[in-house]
């Protein structure tokens, strides 16, 4: 082992006592996603946007009622 990992264990063995240790959950249960008012409010905004993609490949978002207004 390395110094700089050496140093970099014993960092994160320190502050495991300052934040608890790493969370163990069982990585093969179901996420539980819940629908609050905020996701809601987030996917009305973004019902708004069209995803459009340029010739170089970059993804950009368009209003939808700016689409028939774009600059060539």
């Amino acid at each position: 082992m390395t110094r700089t990992v050496k140093a970099f264990m014993d960092k994160t063995d320190k502050l495991r006592y300052l934040f608890g240790p790493a969370d163990r959950n069982d990585p093969e249960a179901p996420v539980i996603h819940r629908h609050d008012d905020f996701e809601h409010a987030s996917e009305d905004d973004l019902a708004g946007f069209e995803v459009e993609t340029d010739t170089q490949g970059h993804h950009y978002a368009v209003r939808k009622t700016d689409l028939g207004n774009e600059e060539v």
